[in-house]
């Protein structure tokens, strides 16, 4: 099989891979898409968390939360990705990362588990791939009937106007 659950992502994420012929990535679901985020770009990942909003912030900014005393930035990755709102009341998870020193909570619909793919598997985004998800994501897997899109967070969080 293509995809293996590692026993011990602890180890992945010190490692980074498995081996240079291994992507390691955390998987996720933004708006019934899986997609996936290399491993050693996540800091922490959290359940349910109160989000503050931010007056005349960016409709992509969800508001700000704390972890452990520190000030997050809460992305909406639907918002971001030009998706629709997710239902009222529905739970999200946050996938945490950090860019220039800052931490940044990316929302998402769920979190699933730690793959380890073999890199030789990956492509590069098709033509076919919506220019949305294409603008932010680096390539794909293909798995047993599923895209798993490969997203580019430093491009999830230029959120200045760099991108």
């Amino acid at each position: 099989m293509a995809t293996e659950l590692l026993d011990r992502p602890e180890t992945a994420a010190a490692n980074g891979t498995t081996g240079e012929d291994t992507q390691v990535l955390v998987t996720l679901t933004v708006a019934d898409q899986l997609c996936g985020i290399p491993v050693l770009a996540v800091r922490d990942i959290l359940g349910e968390q109160t989000i503050t909003r931010i007056p005349l912030a960016p409709p992509e900014i969800a508001g700000s939360l704390n972890l452990r005393g520190r000030i997050v930035t809460a992305i909406d990755l639907r918002q971001r990705l030009r998706l629709p709102k997710a239902a009222p009341g529905q739970a999200r998870m946050s996938v945490v990362a950090e860019q220039g020193g800052e931490l940044y909570a990316l929302l998402v619909d769920q979190v699933s588990e730690v793959l380890s793919l073999d890199a030789s598997m990956f492509e590069r985004n098709p033509p076919t791939l919506e220019k949305t998800w294409a603008e932010f994501s680096t390539g794909i897997f293909r798995l047993d009937g599923r895209l798993l899109v490969v997203l580019d967070v430093s491009r999830l969080l230029a959120l200045s106007g760099e991108e």
